[in-house]
């Protein structure tokens, strides 16, 4: 039996990496997944939620170079822990974007940088008594490059869209799970037993169902309060309709089968059946629908967060990055908007071609 399985397995990987767009959506998506988890790691600006502002520089276009002085905060920094490495560590020193600077024997002048044509005002910054200026200056004063460009808060704004990237892999994770764990319960009891009990769960199943799915999740996010967990938990209370739907009809379609009825004989509990003999045979189009489910979760975020309800400022989402800058598509700017809009589209479409993938390889007609 397990050779049986072992080889069906083997053929539904041998389809799929025949399957061109499918190995390159996956590869894509396991790209943006490492992204995710060590945003704070590749990216220029590794500050909590990397809201590191320079409004001098705000919307500046992408390849955009400045020099930048940092000014050493007095308060004690942050030592070295695994915990910044996945979420940022706090940054207490001041940066200022600047156009030039002179060294004294016991001073700084510079000028901050206040636009490509605006000559700014020389400022002078005095060294601590046994600092010197060429060390501080070294150290402290460099080049920084923005690839993607900033915001128009003036933060990095390839930095935004890697921490932002976990906010749609969250979603993606969270809700999916939250949708299996209600929608196969519901739908594998409501297959199994029929009757009143499935009228009942197909009574609620429909109710739920007719509500415009964005309007729920407005009315459970309004109920829980913005905030990060809270979207999360709105999404994935959704999504677990069609779970259901399809779980009952694969349970009502399963339980006929002959091993169910041998397991019945053998006096095993309907949960043991239910749990150890039916669905481990529909985990096929489960894994389908938790592909779509990822990608449609990731859609209702970014459209939350552009409302407004969706994960709170300064946390980077994809969704609020377009809110903030969508007028700026006729301001001559409409990269600002143009990139995570971009970021979305990718990312659903990676997991909709995987779903699409996995349907053909697991497709035992096929």
């Amino acid at each position: 039996m397990s050779q049986a399985t072992n080889s069906l397995t083997g053929l539904a990987l041998q389809k799929f990496r025949k399957n061109f767009w499918g190995v390159l959506s996956l590869g894509y998506i396991v790209f943006c997944g490492l992204i995710a988890l060590f945003a704070y790691v590749i990216a220029p600006d590794n500050s909590q939620n990397a809201n590191q502002m320079h409004l001098s520089i705000h919307s500046r276009s992408p390849g955009f170079s400045v020099t930048m002085l940092t000014i050493p905060s007095t308060l004690e920094k942050e030592s070295f822990s695994i915990g910044s490495l996945f979420f940022g560590k706090r940054n207490n020193d001041t940066e200022i974007p600047i156009t030039d600077y002179t060294l004294e024997n016991d001073y700084i002048m510079y000028t901050p940088y206040a636009g490509d044509d605006i000559k700014g005002i020389s400022k002078r910054l005095d060294m601590e008594e046994g600092v010197a200026v060429s060390a501080f200056a070294k150290a402290n004063i460099s080049s920084r490059k923005f690839l993607l460009g900033t915001d128009k808060y003036g933060r990095d704004l390839m930095s935004r869209m890697f921490v932002g990237t976990r906010i749609s892999f969250s979603i993606g994770f969270v809700a999916v799970f939250i949708s299996l764990l209600i929608g196969v319960l519901m739908g594998a009891v409501a297959g199994y037993f029929g009757g009143k009990i499935d009228t009942a769960i197909m009574w609620v199943i429909n109710v739920t169902w007719s509500i415009p799915t964005l309007l729920l999740v407005i009315a459970i996010t309004l109920a829980l309060g913005k905030g990060f967990w809270q979207v999360f938990i709105a999404v994935g209370l959704t999504m677990w309709v069609e779970v259901a739907r399809v779980v009952r009809g694969q349970v009502m379609g399963v339980k006929q089968m002959q091993y169910v009825t041998a397991a019945r004989a053998l006096g095993y509990t309907d949960g043991r059946i239910i749990l150890r003999h039916i669905l481990p045979n529909i985990m096929a189009p489960l894994i389908v629908i938790s592909a779509a489910n990822f990608a449609g979760a990731i859609l209702i975020e970014s459209g939350l967060s552009f409302l407004g309800i969706g994960a709170q400022p300064p946390m980077p989402s994809w969704g609020a990055m377009i809110k903030d800058h969508y007028s700026y598509i006729i301001l001559g700017k409409p990269y600002l908007a143009v990139i995570p809009g971009l970021a979305i589209m990718l990312l659903v479409m990676a997991f909709m071609l995987v779903g699409n993938a996995l349907r053909d390889a697991l497709d035992v007609k096929s």
